[in-house]
């Protein structure tokens, strides 16, 4: 007994931390034990600003898992401190993927379970757990995601621009010509576009998206979500740019920009669809083809078909 008291009091630690579970979390000062998990590989969403925004399932899921994988050990620390948890996690990121990911296949393989997670927000968007992911899933180990916090997903939300179509694109090209391609090959696409910038790129991004997908496009920059200092301006590419000009920025930014819309066909381009359907459909099943290979009323096109066939009007004369 003397031995123990003695060992506990060397350890710097008191009778309730001596009588901790070894998988456990606290939520303020309740110390809840987590469960063992099964054997996978789980894709844990961590806050992109806000500590609070951790959920519970991601919570119980980093104490209970064997092993944390994380891009940057004093970042996910943090987190892990907040809230108790006492894994230690290993360091898996870009630099590091080639010597590092093979151990975590070892571990994965040899029936451990690894949470990965990334500095913030989910993985695989804009990480190299995309490597992992894939590694597992040809292993036949199970891949489990563990859904909360997405910085794209917050700026979709608060941007006020249509959310039922988005593509999220990454980060766009740091030089200018290969950041304007970028944007002309998405500049037709019918869903609102999400993409991460850095703070002293945001202008040059802003000007060179109003110059390629127009000035009067709707967006939003939304910078450090769910931070002290959140900040979402709206207003179009052209008024956005304007407004960023020689401004100090700093901190995580989502731009959001509106969806385009697919090029209008010319007149003749109409006509020489319908005059290839007439000849081939009745005029009903024609109109209804020519509507959905040019995007044109069906109606409109009905009537166009008809005129077409009663040929031009006689001269009465």
């Amino acid at each position: 007994m003397t031995r123990k008291t003695s060992q506990a009091a060397g350890d710097g630690r008191d009778e309730a931390d001596a009588a901790r579970p070894a998988r456990s979390f606290r939520i303020g000062a309740h110390l809840v034990a987590a469960r063992p998990l099964e054997p996978g590989l789980y894709l844990v969403s961590t806050p992109i600003g806000n500590l609070g925004d951790m959920t519970l399932r991601g919570l119980e899921t980093l104490a209970g898992a064997d092993l944390i994988a994380c891009e940057d050990t004093r970042v996910s620390r943090v987190l892990l401190d907040r809230y108790g948890i006492a894994t230690r996690p290993y360091a898996y990121h870009e630099h590091n993927a080639e010597r590092a990911g093979p151990k975590l296949m070892a571990a994965l393989e040899a029936g451990k379970s690894v949470a990965l997670i990334s500095d913030a927000g989910t993985p695989l968007i804009s990480d190299p757990g995309y490597r992992l992911s894939q590694g597992a899933i040809v292993a036949g180990v199970p891949v489990i995601p563990i859904p909360g916090a997405s910085a794209p997903m917050a700026a979709l939300v608060a941007s006020g621009l249509p959310s039922d179509a988005f593509l999220f694109a990454g980060f766009l090209p740091s030089k200018d010509k290969a950041r304007r391609d970028r944007l002309a090959s998405l500049a037709a696409t019918e869903a609102t576009l999400m993409v991460f910038e850095s703070p002293n790129r945001l202008a040059a991004c802003l000007k060179s998206a109003a110059d390629v997908l127009g000035p009067d496009r709707p967006a939003a920059v939304c910078r450090e979500l769910t931070k002290a200092y959140e900040e979402i301006r709206r207003g179009t590419l052209g008024e956005l740019a304007a407004s960023y000009e020689g401004e100090t920025v700093r901190g995580e930014i989502v731009l959001v920009i509106g969806p385009g819309s697919a090029p209008q066909p010319s007149d003749a381009d109409v006509a020489a669809v319908l005059e290839r359907l007439a000849r081939e459909l009745p005029a009903g099943k024609a109109a209804t083809e020519a509507a959905r290979l040019t995007g044109q009323p069906r109606k409109d096109l009905y009537q166009r078909l008809l005129a077409m066939k009663s040929g031009p009007p006689r001269d009465e004369a």
